[in-house]
């Protein structure tokens, strides 16, 4: 069990850094990548064994499957998201900006945070193990700990607290030797308080407008006319004269630093 965690972990870790050369992939259209033959197949099994290995790998591709959600609750995809879901609430303009472009614009951000440590990753863990210069357990121990690093420095002592309580985890143990299925949930939550909390920020400039905007209205006996449609005007021009994309991106990258 402990060697299928490790695999797909490698495998995890290996996703973090084919993402980050596919730019440089696509620049040189003539390399040619060596692609190995799977098969999959149960029709040319004739024993036992044979069955079973095929099915292992059946279950691991499929497992495969979800290391884009295990990427994203890992790296700092979370907070970004979230806070630029906030942004739409706030400024009432959920249809006017797609999601495509806000999910697309949080991945890249993603990339650009999550550099450092995926080429540390890639220096210290993939490489070796792929020249055969470590075993698979040492690559393993070698390159959760960059990424274990990153999640303790965003995440909350009291939240890692609740996990180590909760897992029965003594309290000589250091962070970085805790278990990764017990930084991950503390650096999720964490993560969600931090988006909270500048959402709320978020909130506070487009909210004083939709209050003045409704005063007015009623002030002026206009109570059919909805203030929302009246303010949005108002929130678009706010937002595009202290330059709020430019603002909203450099504070996400500042609180990762």
């Amino acid at each position: 069990m402990k060697k299928k965690t490790n695999l797909l972990l490698i495998g995890f870790l290996a996703l973090i850094i084919i993402s980050l050369t596919a730019v440089q992939v696509q620049a040189a259209p003539n390399t040619k990548l060596p692609i190995p033959k799977i098969n999959i197949s149960v029709d040319n099994s004739n024993t036992p064994q044979q069955y079973v290995d095929n099915i292992k790998l059946l279950i691991m591709l499929t497992v495969l499957t979800l290391l884009p959600s295990f990427i994203i609750m890992m790296t700092s995809f979370v907070r970004i998201v979230v806070v630029f879901s906030f942004l739409k609430s706030a400024m009432g303009a959920q249809q006017s900006i797609p999601s495509q472009v806000l999910i697309g614009l949080a991945l890249f951000l993603t990339i650009f945070i999550m550099a450092p440590t995926a080429s540390k990753i890639n220096k210290e863990a993939i490489q070796p193990f792929l020249n055969n210069k470590i075993t698979q357990e040492v690559a393993y121990e070698k390159g959760t700990k960059p990424l274990k690093q990153f999640m303790l420095k965003q995440t909350r002592k009291k939240d890692l607290q609740l996990f180590k309580e909760t897992a029965k985890i003594d309290e000589k143990v250091q962070p970085m030797d805790m278990p990764v299925y017990s930084v991950i949930p503390a650096f999720m939550i964490s993560e969600l308080k931090r988006a909270f909390e500048m959402g709320f920020l978020l909130f506070i400039p487009f909210l004083i407008i939709d209050l003045v905007v409704a005063s007015i209205l009623m002030s002026m006996g206009m109570f059919m006319l909805p203030p929302v449609m009246v303010s949005l005007p108002f929130k678009i021009l706010l937002f595009v004269m202290v330059d709020g994309w430019y603002l909203i991106v450099k504070s996400l990258i500042l609180s990762f630093k």
